[in-house]
């Protein structure tokens, strides 16, 4: 079983939706979720199942409104790469629009690694 197009592009809808049963429905138990910003050079490291869910949970906390818009895909063998512009407004009004892409690793028709990148722009305050 491998994952395809229509599984990223699922992927996608559930963090729009912000459905977190539905995006760990995707992840292996042993996950790894890299984030694109944090004090490591890889930004902030999630390892395993309930940390990798914790840190999802922790964008929208931090975004409550938040989107990836217009995200595109491919994949090739047990690689893959979502391409998406985000949006979203922290709960002190700055609000962020950035364009960016997740590198997957995939292992029995799993995420196994989730490594988050995106540009980096000044803040702007919510209109």
């Amino acid at each position: 079983m491998s994952i395809t197009i229509a599984d990223l592009q699922a992927f996608a809808d559930a963090w729009n939706r912000h459905d977190i049963e539905a995006l760990m429905r995707f992840m292996t138990s042993d996950c790894v979720f890299e984030a694109s910003a944090g004090p490591d050079v890889c930004g902030v490291s999630y390892v395993g199942w309930e940390a990798v869910q914790a840190g999802f949970s922790e964008v929208w906390k931090t975004f409550p409104d938040a989107r990836w818009n217009a995200p595109r895909h491919f994949v090739c063998g047990d690689r893959g790469v979502s391409e998406w512009t985000f949006t979203g407004t922290r709960l002190d009004g700055v609000r962020l629009e950035v364009n960016g892409c997740d590198l997957f690793t995939f292992r029995d028709g799993k995420i196994a690694i989730k490594n988050s990148y995106r540009k980096t722009r000044p803040p702007q305050r919510a209109p």
